[in-house]
């Protein structure tokens, strides 16, 4: 059982330590990663139809 408050306390040590992102930060990452989940997301649409339209000419 000792092992169980040590490890709890140990983790509690370690996450003062963190430095956490600010939240303009966290607003601009996200901002990045759901404007390039967009963009790969249109260019894989684009090479599925070109894809699907490739395969339809030649059937």
């Amino acid at each position: 059982m000792g092992k169980i408050v040590q490890f709890f306390k140990e983790s509690y040590a370690e996450l003062r330590k963190v430095v956490w992102p600010s939240r303009d930060d966290v607003v601009s990452s996200v901002g990045v990663v759901i404007v390039s989940t967009v963009i790969i997301a249109a260019v894989l649409g684009l090479v599925d139809v070109l894809l699907l339209l490739g395969v339809q000419a030649i059937f």
